[in-house]
């Protein structure tokens, strides 16, 4: 689990430092994980410049991890073909098709493999007992991620320990990714055509049968969102959540849209929402 250092700058304090394995190391003290899931099209860098992270992540004492969307350079024959699919695009699932199966298993990379390697190489920073999630756009995948935990995390990988009640938060996510067309095309492309297969990756019908710890979600949506009524859906969410008793704080966000401008506007909100469960 070697890592290489490939960049590193002042701020806040801290220091934003890049690895091959991308991590924000803490000085001080063994601070709280606060992993980012970028969305399509971005690498761990759009967040790390535009998002506002720092002065709010040094303020609290929290350390952000923002891996890569997915799987670069494989050389896999239409990887680069479309903004949507394959490179940049891994929407954090286990791929099972022949052609992705291999290299696309960022569910597995996220959940499993960057904990490992953050462990072994950030232990003395970085508290593994206290660990959170948020993220952008295609990422309602890391409601996925928390909500698959209490089976698939604390059984069997026993490699991540993550707050309780299970903190999550995201900017525009896909809320339900089997009814949008980014989602479809993704899912069916990765998993193959079977849609039981495509609803173990959609929080809407995951959040109806979820049996684990509580739950205290924060989603910001702009209501000048390009892709609101196209891709998004917090309204399926909403409704899912009240209907399963799951907490969930819907913010919409007058005039926003979907960009930077967006996020780093409400960046330092949702950090202090994971922060007072990572504090405590």
């Amino acid at each position: 689990m070697s890592i290489k250092e490939v960049a590193s700058n002042r701020s806040f304090g801290g220091w934003q430092k890049v690895y091959q394995h991308e991590s924000l190391g803490a000085e001080i003290k063994k601070c709280p994980a606060l992993y980012y899931l970028s969305g399509l099209t971005c690498t761990e860098q759009n967040v790390v410049t535009k998002g506002g992270t720092q002065g709010p992540a040094a303020k609290n004492g929290i350390v952000v991890i923002t891996p890569d969307t997915s799987p670069r350079g494989c050389n896999i024959e239409g990887e680069n073909d479309s903004y949507d699919f394959g490179s940049g695009a891994g929407f954090y699932v286990n791929a099972t098709e022949d052609k992705w199966k291999t290299n696309y298993r960022m569910f597995a990379y996220v959940t499993k493999e960057l904990p490992q390697v953050i462990r072994a190489n950030f232990g003395d920073k970085v508290d593994g007992d206290k660990m959170s999630i948020f993220g952008h756009s295609t990422k309602l995948y890391n409601f996925t991620l928390l909500i698959s935990l209490p089976s698939s995390f604390k059984t069997s990988l026993k490699c991540l320990v993550w707050t309780s009640p299970l903190i999550i938060s995201a900017f525009a996510p896909i809320t339900n990714p089997i009814q949008c067309p980014w989602g479809q095309k993704a899912l069916k492309g990765y998993l193959g055509d079977n849609i039981e297969d495509h609803k173990e990756y959609d929080s809407c019908e995951l959040v109806k049968k979820y049996k684990g710890p509580v739950l205290d979600i924060l989603i910001d949506q702009g209501t000048n969102d390009e892709f609101l009524k196209r891709e998004l859906f917090p309204d399926h969410f909403q409704t899912a959540c009240a209907d399963a008793g799951v907490k969930l704080n819907l913010r919409l966000q007058e005039g926003y849209d979907h960009s930077y401008y967006f996020m780093s506007s409400f960046m330092e909100d949702h950090i202090n929402h994971h922060a007072k469960y990572l504090n405590a």
